[in-house]
């Protein structure tokens, strides 16, 4: 009899075994399979949501087949105390492990409504995007000058929303001055700034933001990054440059800024600023002359006078001899990295070409062929008398 029952305990014993492994593999298969939805949602986590509670929601909207097996795979995989709050799109189909990714990797959110301030040379535009489900792609819904345009209604009725992200997005070649009046007019900020700082130092870049974020918070970040920017790039630094500093070589990427927008133009402007240094030419670069106008507050708006370029100031390189004594704008990476390692080319003037860029030459002869072209194209364009010749 003993024998029997023992037989009959082993047997139900091995039975419950088979079922659980069974139905470890079901859930296991059910954690990593497609999930239900047919179309992309979008998931709103809040700020000290539980992962239980989460968890329910995505089951309520068809997200995952069930909230137990989602919250047991979160557990085994060590992820359930890593849920970050912001909204965050899922994809149809997605498995549940995609979706315990999506909502715990951290990062940008990757759905809702996103409001990015930029910040650029001649007007700073809060621009509002809303991403598409359909073709998971932000689209604009409205932009406008910060500061300088009513704020249209479509804005207003979503400022408050909780889901809503913002960042500030600085553009290559603005002054620190524009930065500064920029952030005094973003509503999404908070605290003052009693100070600029000091030209160049800031750098150019996208910033996730949260609402509230101190002002000050902010510009300490941008400096923290360009202070990282310029070290990095100085340690790598080709040898026999004609300036002997970082600080010198950040003077000289904001001008390679401010003379060029094409990217691969940069290390060519660079060269023949470096070549006009080595043989103790002046620079001549019209940006410095009209920082020296505006100090970097505002834009001129208009092409510099000839008793302008003859006018001594701390930064016209016309009339002074080597670099100015501060940067004249906040450069960009790509600027600083042509700073310190320029082309090597025999390069000593450039023109606009009428194309956005610029012609190089090596000689006098071959400039004033370069600029001849640019004053017939500036004749057909009606813009005589505008910048864009260095080294007449």
């Amino acid at each position: 009899m003993w024998k029997g029952i023992a037989s009959n305990a082993l047997t139900f014993f091995i039975v419950i075994l088979v079922a659980i492994a069974a139905l470890v593999a079901w859930g296991r298969n059910e954690f990593v399979a497609p999930g239900p939805l047919a179309q992309p949602i979008c998931l709103q986590v809040e700020r000290g949501a539980s992962f239980s509670a989460v968890s329910r929601v995505l089951e309520e909207r068809g997200a995952v087949t069930d909230a137990r097996i989602f919250r047991i795979g979160a557990d085994y995989s060590d992820r359930s105390d890593d849920l970050k709050f912001g909204s965050y799109m899922i994809p149809a189909n997605a498995s549940m492990v995609e979706v315990l990714e999506a909502i715990t990797a951290g990062g940008r959110s990757t759905c809702g409504r996103d409001v990015n301030f930029r910040i650029g040379v001649t007007r700073s535009d809060v621009v509002l995007s809303e991403l598409d489900l359909g073709t998971n792609t932000f689209v604009e819904v409205v932009r406008f000058d910060a500061g300088a345009e009513p704020v249209p209604m479509e804005y207003l009725e979503v400022a408050d929303d909780a889901d809503l992200r913002f960042r500030i997005t600085v553009a290559e070649g603005v002054t620190s001055w524009q930065v500064v009046d920029a952030l005094k007019k973003a509503d999404f900020l908070t605290g003052s700034l009693e100070t600029v700082p000091p030209e160049g130092t800031l750098a150019p870049d996208s910033y996730e933001i949260e609402r509230g974020t101190e002002r000050g918070a902010v510009v300490a970040e941008m400096s923290r990054r360009q202070e990282v920017r310029l070290a990095e790039a100085w340690a790598n630094r080709v040898a026999d440059l004609p300036y002997d500093t970082p600080e010198e070589a950040l003077i000289m990427a904001s001008i390679i800024e401010k003379e060029t927008a094409v990217p691969d133009e940069r290390r060519q402007v660079a060269s023949v600023f470096v070549n006009r240094m080595r043989q103790g030419m002046r620079l001549q670069t019209d940006p410095t002359v009209i920082y020296g106008i505006t100090k970097g507050e505002g834009v001129l708006g208009r092409g510099l006078r000839q008793s302008e370029l003859r006018r001594e100031t701390p930064w016209n390189t016309y009339v002074i001899d080597g670099l100015p004594p501060t940067p004249i704008a906040n450069p960009g990476q790509l600027a600083i990295e042509a700073a310190v390692n320029p082309d090597t080319t025999d390069y000593i003037f450039f023109v606009a070409d009428g194309t956005g860029g610029h012609a190089f030459a090596e000689t006098l002869e071959e400039h004033n062929e370069n600029v001849a072209r640019w004053r017939a194209i500036e004749a057909e364009q009606g813009t005589e008398g505008q910048t864009g010749v260095q080294g007449e």
